[in-house]
């Protein structure tokens, strides 16, 4: 039995390289003096035994912005913020009901930027103990868990392709059960996945 603790362990200390909704897709320019706006997801896992989960939202199909796709509980960080691990953990308390006194910050991982205009770092923290999980009203339509193991096997991961603005972008998805998980966060939980494998 593979240690999920290590292996995440592992990922941070071996992850260096940024990523972006544009990676695999090289043909795509992007402006050199585009502005990104900085923001902190969190990674919360609850590792219990020799097992982890690891939680995702599904936000809310009437938002603006990616209605209804799976992510990380997370969002820009605000003027009274110190810094993105304090807007992720913020976000994690408002969006799932997570207590930042609940989580143990791990590290972070190597930041992602977003078709959006955002530069995304992941929090990747312990919960440290079961809690009651509240999706936040208007933000979040559900709140669920994945087995960790799942999501750093590569072997789960296939890359696909849509259209976009006119043109086809490719992306990946890491799905499970009746999950969809792709864009961003397919593509930060594929960066954990290679650096937990790295030799």
């Amino acid at each position: 039995m593979r240690d999920p603790l290590r292996l995440v362990s592992k990922a941070l200390e071996r992850a260096s390289t940024a990523s972006s909704d544009y990676d695999l897709n090289p043909d795509t320019k992007l402006p050199p003096d585009r502005k990104l706006r900085p923001a902190g997801v969190l990674v919360p896992i609850l590792f219990e035994g020799e097992g982890a989960q690891l939680f995702l939202t599904k936000r809310s199909s009437a938002l603006r912005h990616h209605p209804g796709q799976i992510a990380f509980p997370g969002g820009k960080q605000d003027d009274t913020d110190k810094d993105v691990i304090a807007a992720a953990l913020r976000e994690a308390h408002e969006e799932i009901g997570l207590d930042p006194g609940n989580v143990e910050v791990l590290g972070m991982m190597p930041a992602h930027e977003t078709v959006t205009g955002f530069m995304v770092t992941p929090v990747v923290a312990r919960v440290r103990a079961p809690f009651e999980v509240r999706p936040e009203p208007g933000e979040v339509d559900e709140v669920f868990e994945v087995p960790l193991m799942h999501l750093l096997d590569r072997a789960q991961f296939s890359v696909q392709a849509r259209r976009w603005r006119g043109s086809w972008r490719k992306y990946y998805t890491v799905p499970f059960g009746p999950y969809y998980i792709w864009g961003a966060t397919a593509r930060i939980l594929r960066v954990m996945a290679d650096a937990a494998e790295a030799r």
